[in-house]
């Protein structure tokens, strides 16, 4: 694989392990990042570099600490494998100029990836990427520094990441009324690096928390991805119904996405459980500020901001725009459909393990069951039901799938009119009735990505199919 070939999509550059994702490839990534950093005049704060539970990724971890020191620039390397909202709180507790993270999130087991955090601890925007792109590809030589010399001589510190993350997640919530609560919960880290932690957070109280798949192991045995969708819980909805829980809470591979499965084995959807926390943090919290989301993510949002009177931003699909977005607008919450929620006073992170607290928090305050806090949704702001659909397509007819798409949208959808077509990621159409459908092709994977959200769960396999016919695959 040449280094042309190296793209950051949605969340950084990820690739199949031994094939395109090797030692060669993460040092010449490394290397780009260094290269940026000395030319931006940012390296003096040093970088953070954490991984996950994937195959090998503490060596690529430590690959890519070796030629930041190789490069004069000092690195924090995690002492393990470290949740990614955890890595990038790091980077405010050591006024680092960013991190470097090895993970693929929720990708196969086959996979690995390279993502790059700015010092704001949010992911880096796409100028900054286009930036470290051109910096890969013009690389001459790449500069490093073995581990053991680079710790010896201070360009390499090895550390735990957690203790200022605990402290801060104090900042952000009571735990002690959670942690004293008569909840029953089921927790699945699905084999990722979230395992132990919310387990370790709650313990010490009456409230009774269960973990399973809490053990590291890369091949991610029972589920095709660690990605908490309702596909790859079956194990969770299971421990939920024997242990005749109050609720499953999953977390994905690097534990920023979170997953809900109610008391009677139900899948709380992505963008049900994002209007959650917004009526969370907006009804029981009573904070006000904006709310960003990505444009792949429920329209229930814009409903809530008009009965509480706060502003709705939109964005492409992706934390690189979700996350300056946040900035910008000193915004209350911003997430998007997979599953990733992010918090004012916090960071512009995703963040399961807090996200999955004020769930807990949530349950806690208001007394309700997660299928009657999804019916008290619904009351408020009229049902919606989503689904997606993702399947490969063949990357030669890219091009002409999507002038397809462009030339010829759709007039109606299901029985209802196209009232309005957006084409800024992907092709959304908005039908008068309310319903969306979205297509576009996935920043991280070769696979076509078909979503939909409308106001009956019927509805929601035809608007899909016909999405599917639209593509024409």
């Amino acid at each position: 694989m040449s280094s042309s070939q190296i793209k950051f999509g949605t969340d950084g550059w990820r690739g199949v392990i031994a094939e395109d994702y090797t030692f060669e490839n993460v040092r010449l990534c490394s290397q780009g990042v260094a290269q940026y950093l000395l030319d931006t005049g940012k390296a003096k704060g040093g970088m953070v570099v954490g991984h996950d539970t994937r195959f090998a990724s503490e060596h690529f971890a430590a690959a890519a600490a070796e030629v930041l020191a190789g490069n004069g620039i000092a690195s924090f390397l995690v002492n393990k494998a470290t949740p990614t909202p955890v890595i990038s709180y790091a980077i405010l507790a050591r006024r680092a100029a960013g991190a470097i993270n090895i993970t693929a999130s929720h990708n196969p087991p086959t996979d690995n990836g390279f993502k790059v955090r700015s010092e704001y601890a949010g992911a880096a925007d796409p100028e900054t990427l286009t930036e470290i792109e051109k910096h890969i590809k013009q690389a001459q030589a790449i500069k490093r520094m073995p581990k053991a010399e680079a710790i010896a001589k201070g360009l390499i510190e090895v550390f735990d990441p957690a203790p200022p993350y605990l402290t801060h997640l104090n900042d952000l919530i009571a735990i002690e009324p959670i942690r004293q609560s008569p909840l029953h919960v089921v927790v699945d880290s699905m084999w990722g690096a979230g395992m132990g932690w919310l387990k370790s957070i709650l313990a010490g109280g009456d409230i009774k928390v269960e973990e399973i798949h809490g053990e590291r192991n890369p091949v991610f045995p029972g589920m095709s991805r660690p990605e908490p969708i309702a596909d790859n819980l079956s194990g969770l909805i299971e421990a939920v119904g024997q242990h005749k829980a109050d609720v499953g809470l999953a977390t994905d591979g690097d534990a920023d996405r979170i997953g809900v499965v109610d008391e009677n084995g139900n899948f709380i959807n992505q963008l049900q459980v994002y209007a959650l926390l917004a009526y969370y943090l907006l009804g029981v919290r009573k904070w006000r500020g904006a709310i960003i989301k990505a444009l792949s993510t429920t329209s229930m949002l814009e409903k809530l901001g008009e009965i509480y009177g706060v502003p709705v931003y939109e964005t492409g699909v992706g934390f690189k725009y979700v996350a300056p977005k946040m900035l910008e607008t000193n915004a209350m919450i911003g997430g998007e459909e997979s599953g990733g929620y992010a918090f004012r006073n916090h960071m512009p992170e995703r963040d399961g393990i807090l996200a999955s607290l004020f769930i807990l928090d949530l349950l806690r305050y208001t007394g309700k069951t997660p299928s009657q806090l999804v019916q008290h949704l619904f009351d408020l702001v009229g049902p919606h039901y989503y689904g997606r659909i993702d399947t490969a397509y063949p990357l030669q007819q890219r091009e002409a799938i999507g002038r397809r798409l462009l030339v010829h949208p759709p007039k109606v959808v299901d029985g209802s009119q196209v009232v309005r077509v957006q084409t800024d990621d992907g092709f959304k159409y908005h039908l008068a009735d309310g319903s969306w459908l979205l297509i576009r092709f996935s920043g991280t994977e070769p696979i076509m990505r078909i979503y939909t959200e409308t106001n009956s769960p019927d509805r929601v396999r035809r608007i899909l199919e016909e999405g599917r016919r639209l593509v024409g695959i």
